[in-house]
């Protein structure tokens, strides 16, 4: 197996900026466009490269959706641009006309303050850094303004000039219409001595049953166990979905290749996995871990979840409540002199918290947790572009990932045991 630790790491990763260059000039890759279906077929290619194994691809059917087109069209007339959210429900032709009420962030506590004046208006709340402990997903608020009788919702994002991308969070066939929005306009919304602002809201969209392809390459080990080192394919279409998540696929194909180069023949299997509609909800890995059999998941001894990284050199392992993996992460850590800090309660932000719900230990490793000034606060933004990942915070992700699954895939049954906690 390769020695993670070794001083001379200028001959590792050899094609990692290369292969994340490619990735990104696949486009945002939001599912069902053809920037998606490229970097499927891309990722074939690259994934055969690095493990010298054939692809298996799993289909997985979803409620596909098109968003064709949105606006805001303030009393004067005056349209103003924004982004459809992923699942979004489309309004009538004509548009909804509502005020719309100001939530601030969005907390719970503002939800109470103003539940009076929520229904019949447009909610507006505010985008968060999605890397941070106190964070309120977008999710929650959606599923919040829906219950209190709102018949829009607005999200506004973070960066000058961008509008914001990311799930409407509608989970089945009701909902009202969610778009995203600017600052600027954010601020062109706020209530006057009048009242609350008035808007007309058109939203777009087609909707079909689709299918995606989750893509798996199998290394066998010498026992029946697997180490999975995933990452989703899947991104946003206003721009190249770089750190969110060309940056996860680029380091798991380069420790994917290192660990299949060495010709050594593990304990436990290698199982690279991309996983598809990641974006919307996590649908990809939860169909798959729902197909698995119970033997099947007894045989995962972990998931390493790489999703955005290299835009920060403070990386986190956000361990989903499995304390006994953190002294074999710290460790691995220390040996390959990569700083690592861990974040226990579970976040279920990306794939490794479908497998953490089946039992399976399981954790993300993300790039600027806490860090509100770091570039992860561009993600969903149009700012979400491969100038904005560091190839030395890049190698650092890849060479703590080596460092933890070529720790993983040596692994004995009392590590196993106590990673699950039992």
């Amino acid at each position: 197996m390769p020695d993670p630790t070794r001083s001379t790491i200028e001959t590792r990763f050899p094609r990692l900026e290369e292969e994340f260059a490619a990735i990104c000039d696949c486009g945002g890759r939001l599912a069902g466009t053809a920037s998606a279906a490229a970097a499927v077929e891309l990722l074939v290619r690259l994934g055969e490269a690095a493990t010298g194994v054939t692809a298996r691809r799993e289909v997985v059917p979803y409620a596909g959706w098109r968003g064709r087109g949105a606006r805001i069209v303030l009393a004067r007339g005056e349209a103003i641009a924004c982004h459809p959210l992923v699942r979004t429900v489309a309004t009538p032709a004509e548009g909804i006309e509502a005020e719309v009420v100001d939530l601030g962030r969005g907390t719970p506590e503002e939800f109470d303050a103003h539940a009076s004046e929520i229904a019949e208006r447009i909610v507006l709340v505010r985008h968060e850094l999605m890397f941070n402990a106190g964070t309120i997903h977008r999710r929650v608020k959606y599923e919040r303004a829906l219950a209190a009788g709102a018949v829009g919702f607005l999200i506004a994002g973070p960066l000058e000039g961008s509008l914001v991308a990311g799930s409407s969070g509608r989970s089945g066939e009701a909902g009202i219409p969610a778009v995203g929005i600017s600052p600027e306009t954010a601020d062109r919304l706020s209530p006057s001595a009048d009242g609350f602002p008035s808007v007309r809201l058109v939203v777009e969209t087609d909707e079909a049953p689709a299918e995606a392809q989750n893509l798996f390459f199998d290394i066998p080990g010498q026992e029946d166990g697997w180490v999975i080192l995933s990452a989703h394919i899947d991104g946003h279409d206003l721009a190249e979905s770089a750190m969110d998540n060309a940056s996860g696929l680029a380091v798991a194909l380069s420790v994917a290749a290192e660990i299949a180069r060495s010709g050594e023949r593990p304990r436990h299997g290698l199982r690279l996995a991309f996983f598809n509609v990641e974006e919307w909800a996590l649908l990809g890995s939860k169909s798959h871990v729902e197909t698995l059999s119970h033997s099947e998941r007894e045989q995962i001894a972990l998931d390493v979840n790489i999703d955005s990284v290299g835009f920060s050199r403070r990386l986190t392992a956000l361990t989903s409540g499995f304390a006994g993996l953190e002294p074999f992460l710290l460790k691995r850590a220390e040996e390959c002199g990569v700083p690592l800090r861990l974040f226990r309660p579970l976040q279920t932000n990306s794939d490794h918290a479908n497998f953490a719900a089946a039992g399976i230990p399981a954790f993300r490793l993300v790039a600027g947790f806490g860090e509100p000034a770091s570039a992860g606060r561009l993600i969903l933004t149009a700012g979400d572009t491969r100038d904005t990942v560091d190839a030395g915070s890049l190698r650092d992700a890849a060479r703590l990932t080596l460092a933890i699954v070529t720790g993983a895939l040596a692994a004995d049954l009392g590590e196993r045991t106590a990673w699950r906690g039992s």
